[in-house]
């Protein structure tokens, strides 16, 4: 399979997170018939890690996911795009750090690695378990792939999940006097939420904070007697300092739950490339053990989690070239910091 035709087949395999099975099997045989060393980290029954060397030890690893979010829809092409599901968020990224590798091993590079991990897209448990594997002691390097519209980042916002969670007591809704409207209680709090002042920095931009999820009650007839708020707060400075603004807001009239949490991250950045700063969280922050992070990725992120989610067939060969680059230049010691 060349390029596109592998983007597209990953593309057609369905891998929303919790259902990675079936794209990590075919990645395993696609890599195994291509010469790679694979082995998979199960994560859980029919959830498992792709890791893939030349039989060396790795000091530079290209890395991305295979999960996607909901729904599943398939690949199609024109003569400049390939769209569906994970054609920028990240199967053309898998199908372009394949590409880049066999590449560098036709040259002689020997000495990398592709780490392909599942749920990216909820809690990033495939990375975590990865930050254990013995080969992250022998990494150097880690290029995390995510749609960075081929731009090298040089930082990535953070993330807070938050649930917030209010009781209140059932009664006819006919007689309200009688029963305590756990939804209200949380529209008050949210309210504020909404209002607060949240922190900006210089380098990474504004806080924001997003209500993702409201729920509650049972029916329209019944005073709800619970309810409760999923939100994601994109983070510029330390969480510690979100969770006392957050806090104050709430006032204790609901319960406070930490669901995940990701400090925002400055990286490296190798000379010659064009530089970024995106708003959103990879699995970076979870793959620590893994050495030197560095981000970048063909598409946008604007396309990716959108029912039109497609990347252009010029970044994806643009891709190729440049994972190809970078990783010359991280083996010979081309790398600056930017903090």
């Amino acid at each position: 399979m060349n390029l596109f035709e592998l983007t597209r087949r990953l593309i057609d395999i369905p891998s929303t997170s919790g259902e990675e099975g079936e794209v990590g099997r075919f990645l395993v045989s696609h890599l195994e018939g291509r010469g790679f060393t694979v082995e998979t980290q199960e994560i859980a029954p029919g959830r498992a890690n792709v890791i893939a060397t030349f039989g060396a030890s790795p000091r530079v690893v290209l890395s991305t996911h295979m999960d996607t979010v909901p729904p599943a829809t398939p690949s199609s092409e024109d003569d400049a795009h390939i769209r569906g599901r994970g054609a920028c968020d990240a199967k053309g990224i898998i199908a372009a750090q394949i590409a880049a590798a066999e590449r560098l091993r036709a040259e002689g590079v020997t000495q990398l690695g592709l780490l392909f991990t599942v749920d990216e897209e909820l809690g990033s448990l495939g990375a975590r378990a990865a930050n254990g594997h013995t080969l992250a002691r022998e990494c150097l390097y880690l290029i995390n792939g995510e749609p960075t519209d081929n731009k090298l980042s040089g930082g990535s916002k953070g993330s807070l999940r938050v649930r917030l969670s209010a009781g209140g007591r059932a009664a006819h809704s006919a007689y309200p006097e009688h029963g305590d409207s756990a939804i209200e209680k949380l529209l008050d709090v949210l309210g504020d939420v909404r209002a607060c002042a949240w922190p900006s920095d210089d380098f990474f931009g504004a806080t924001t904070c997003n209500i993702g999820t409201l729920s509650g009650g049972t029916r329209p007839n019944v005073i709800p007697a619970e309810a409760q708020a999923e939100l994601q707060i994109r983070l510029v400075t330390a969480s510690s300092l979100i969770k006392d603004v957050l806090e104050r807001a709430v006032a204790g009239r609901a319960r406070v739950e930490y669901l995940s949490v990701a400090e925002p991250l400055r990286m490296h950045a190798v000379e010659g490339f064009e530089q970024c700063v995106v708003r959103f969280t990879t699995d970076i922050p979870y793959l620590s053990n893994w050495g030197t992070p560095l981000l970048l990725g063909p598409g946008s992120i604007l396309d990716a989690h959108t029912e039109h989610e497609t990347v252009t067939k010029h970044e994806l060969t643009e891709a190729v070239e440049l994972y190809t680059r970078m990783v010359r230049s991280l083996l010979s010691g081309g790398t600056r910091d930017l903090d």
